[in-house]
C-alpha cells in the first residue's frame, strides 16, 4: 500500500514539475511574437525612408511616367499617415489595413521599377545603382522578417490551443487572444522582378 502511494505521489510530482515548466510558455511566446512584429515594422519603415530618395533620383530621368511617380508618391504617403493601433495584433481590420497600405507600396514600387527598365541611362547611374541595392536588399529583410513573424505567431497561437497551455490560458492568461496572422500579399513583394541591371544595352 505504501509502495501504491510513494509511486501515486512520484506522479503527482512529475506531473506537477512537467506542467510548471510551460508556466511561463504563454508570456514568453507572446513576447517572442511581439518582438518579431517589430522588426516586420522596422523594415518596413526602412523601406519607406528609402522611397523619397529613389523618386528623387527617378524624377530627374527625361520624360520619365508621372503617373508611376505619383503613385509610389501616394503609396509611400499613405504607410507615412497610417496609424497603428496598439491592438493590431488581436485585431483583423487593423492588420488587413496594414497589409493594404503596405501591399499597395510594394505595388507601386514594382510597377516602378518595371518602368525604369525602359531607361538605361538611368539605370546606370551610381546613385541609382546605390538604391536598387538598398531595395532590394530591404525587400529581402522584409521577407525574413514576415517569416519569422509568421513562425513566432504560429507557435503562440499553438500553446493557447494545446495542453498544457489552454490550461495555464484559463487559469492564469484569460486575457490572451490569438494573434492575427500575415497573408501572402496580393502584389507579393516582387523581389525576383526587381532585378535591376546596372548597365544599359
Amino acid at each position: 500500500m505504501r509502495v501504491v502511494g510513494l509511486v501515486i505521489l512520484g506522479l503527482l510530482v512529475l506531473v506537477a514539475v512537467w506542467a510548471g515548466a510551460g508556466i511561463n510558455a504563454i508570456p514568453t511566446k507572446e513576447e517572442g511574437a511581439s518582438a518579431a512584429w517589430a522588426q516586420v515594422l522596422n523594415q518596413y519603415q526602412r523601406r519607406a525612408d528609402l522611397v523619397p530618395n529613389l523618386v528623387a533620383t527617378v524624377k530627374g530621368a527625361a520624360d520619365f511616367e508621372k503617373s508611376t511617380l505619383e503613385a509610389v508618391v501616394q503609396a509611400r504617403a499613405k504607410v507615412g499617415t497610417m496609424q497603428i493601433p496598439g491592438d493590431v495584433l488581436t485585431n483583423p481590420e487593423a492588420m488587413r489595413a496594414f497589409e493594404a497600405n503596405q501591399g499597395s507600396l510594394t505595388s507601386a514600387l514594382s510597377r516602378l521599377m518595371v518602368v525604369v527598365e525602359q531607361y538605361p541611362q538611368l539605370r546606370a547611374t551610381e546613385s541609382f545603382q546605390t538604391l536598387q541595392a538598398q531595395l532590394e536588399g530591404t525587400e529581402n529583410r522584409i521577407a525574413v522578417a514576415r517569416r519569422d513573424f509568421i513562425e513566432a505567431v504560429r507557435d503562440y497561437n499553438t500553446e493557447l490551443k494545446t495542453f498544457p497551455g489552454l490550461i495555464w490560458k484559463a487559469l492564469l492568461y484569460p486575457d490572451r487572444q490569438p494573434m492575427q496572422q500575415l497573408e501572402v500579399e496580393p502584389a507579393k513583394m516582387d523581389v525576383p522582378s526587381v532585378d535591376f541591371g546596372t548597365t544599359g544595352n
